[in-house]
């Protein structure tokens, strides 16, 4: 897979992230494949929103992984907490029902997990991040 370069008046680079995140409580929300994809494209949106380009990105019933690039200037934790806060906000806007297992509107855990990817190990961990059902035996129901 080939990322582009950011280029600005006077550098060229990139900044390429692995992150990972839990629920709060790590509940299994998002065991059912509706609440899955649900969960990834509030994901998508809020990335979207604040030009954080997803390269891949894996919803498991308790966590997610995701690498991506991120633009000139952001650092990973400004990232992950417009990623969180952004999804977390829309979940409970579309799924009511959440908040019955969230009063307080808490969805994602305080942590993350993040580190950068150089380019020679891009397709490792985009291969990482796809393979993680199978990694963590995950199976979804409808």
């Amino acid at each position: 897979m080939q990322i582009e370069l950011v280029r600005s008046s006077h550098s060229v680079g990139r900044n390429l992230w692995v992150f990972e995140w839990c629920t709060k409580y790590r509940y299994k929300m998002m065991g059912k494949w509706e609440s899955m994809k649900l969960v990834e494209a509030c994901i998508r949106q809020a990335a979207h929103r604040h030009s954080i380009k997803i390269i891949s990105i894996k919803v498991l019933p308790e966590h997610v992984h995701m690498a991506a690039s991120l633009p000139k200037g952001m650092n990973e934790e400004e990232a992950v907490k417009l990623l969180k806060g952004a999804s977390s906000r829309k979940l409970f806007e579309v799924k009511e029902k959440f908040a019955l297992r969230y009063p307080r509107r808490h969805f994602w855990s305080r942590g993350y997990f993040a580190h950068t990817i150089g380019v020679t190990d891009l397709q490792t961990q985009i291969d990482y991040v796809e393979n993680q059902e199978m990694h963590h035996g995950v199976f979804y129901t409808a």
